[in-house]
């Protein structure tokens, strides 16, 4: 990305501002619950039902405006203002995708797959009902009992194959409000987040579990890899390249999961991920990978499966961004996945110079995201504020676009060395982690070790 790209990215789209401060109203008044609305939250409402009323959500959430001022609301309703918010949140994000790709000169593909059928069994009309009593009670208002009261509906949903997407966002949900609890007296509330994963659920419970997908096979040339740690869970996102068997060179996306408990940490994190040897090893040593006959959503996500990849020749990242980055199609965007918070867009920067956290060049500023960089890796601060070439994903949050680090070029002793997010995807190369790894113990082995035991008894 040169300067005169960079620059491209500084100015908000028009309407931008304006859709997010509609948004941010209607946060606060679920803030408040819709049972207690005051004089600005009404505007609030007033001011989404204005925003949409041009487009098809326009009459439904006009309606619900008006239900609600008579203090009857019911789910379908409700579901309209998710819609609404929702659809706001879709126009900034396509404004920003658009920013983006006309900067950097990159295509996408269009979205063209067809809905799944909406659920209407018992479990969601029930996580409806819940949702629509969080709603009303507003965030303020949420105590452990309104929490447990999903608690039932949870287990059932995590039972059943097509509704798991919901019931994994309603139980990291409810474990958010019950951690919380009690939320009256919080100075301050995530109410941009929890506003999130409340409209999600909602439009979730209105649709089915298909995925449309294809069957590809080709090259996965590896460009970096995104940490998301939780006490209890981890996720590594493998940015990357595909070039298919059919000729075409896309932009695709690896996510492998695991559960974990909050000891795990640390260059420990990558045991908990051992199943998946193929594309750990493929991390660690640089290399790209064949693959065979992987499901591809429409969302440009593979499906990964371990047996159907092999290990190929050495691919250097940097070489990949440089070649092929810039001619490779995007994916498409499913509609629930519309939001700015979803972008992330790899690229490769360099000729920069960091300062007080911000990437330079050629006069424009860019924040580069220090404090979320991996403690499973050798990426670090010092390296990225020393680094000259860099590999990240190009997001944007709190109003501009940032930076996020996956791998750096900087020169040690006169020679360039190479630090990768993914470097000790097979284990810790640096002496000194070495070393600390062997006097603290294998965390997870102990682990391993006592559930063997309590197994055994």
């Amino acid at each position: 990305m040169l300067g005169v790209q960079l620059a491209q990215l500084v100015d908000t789209p028009s309407g931008v501002t304006e859709a997010l401060e509609v948004v941010a109203g209607f946060d606060t008044a679920l803030v408040n619950g819709f049972g207690r609305l005051g004089d600005d939250d009404g505007a609030a409402l007033a001011a989404l039902a204005a925003a949409v009323a041009a487009s098809p959500l326009g009459g439904p959430v006009a309606d619900a405006v008006a239900k609600l001022s008579t203090g009857a609301i019911g789910p379908e309703e409700l579901s309209a203002l998710a819609g609404g918010r929702a659809a706001l949140l879709g126009a900034v994000h396509d404004a920003l995708a658009e920013q983006f790709d006309t900067a950097l000169g990159r295509n996408r593909s269009a979205w063209d797959a067809s809905d799944a059928e909406a659920e209407t069994g018992p479990l969601v009309v029930a996580c409806r009902s819940w949702l629509q009593e969080l709603a009303i009670t507003g965030w303020r208002g949420v105590d452990h009992d309104l929490v447990a009261a999903a608690d039932q509906t949870v287990e059932a949903l995590l039972a059943e194959p097509v509704t798991r997407r919901l019931a994994v966002l309603l139980d990291g949900f409810t474990s958010e409000l019950r951690a919380a609890c009690p939320i009256a007296t919080l100075d301050r509330l995530p109410t941009r987040r929890w506003a999130d994963l409340w409209t999600r659920a909602l439009l979730l419970s209105w649709r089915g579990a298909g995925f449309a997908t294809a069957t590809v096979s080709g090259r996965l040339l590896i460009l970096g890899v995104d940490l998301h740690e939780h006490g209890t869970a981890v996720q590594a996102q493998v940015y990357g390249v595909l070039e298919s068997a059919d000729g075409i060179t896309r932009r695709v996306r690896v996510s492998v999961s695991a559960t974990k408990v909050d000891t795990i940490v640390g260059p420990a994190i990558w045991q908990v991920l051992g199943n998946h040897p193929q594309l750990l090893k493929a991390l660690a040593e640089r290399r790209s990978l064949t693959v065979s006959d992987l499901p591809l959503t429409a969302s440009g996500d593979l499906i990964w499966c371990d047996d159907s990849a092999a290990l190929g020749e050495p691919a250097d990242p940097f070489t990949t961004a440089r070649v092929q980055l810039a001619g490779a199609i995007g994916p498409a965007v499913p509609p629930l996945d519309r939001d700015p918070v979803h972008l992330a867009e790899p690229v490769l920067l360099e000729g920069y110079r960091i300062k007080d956290g911000a990437l330079e060049l050629d006069g424009h500023r860019l924040t580069v995201e220090l404090d979320r960089l991996p403690t499973c890796g050798p990426l670090t601060a010092a390296a990225v504020n020393a680094s000259s070439a860099c590999l990240g994903l190009a997001r944007w949050d709190a109003g501009r676009w940032s930076l996020r680090p996956l791998a750096v070029q900087r020169t040690v002793k006169g020679a360039l060395v190479e630090l990768h997010g993914g470097d000790w995807a097979l284990g810790p190369t640096d002496p000194k982690v070495v070393k600390a790894q062997a006097k603290s113990g294998d965390s997870v082995a102990v682990l391993r070790e006592r559930a063997g035991r309590l197994l055994r008894k």
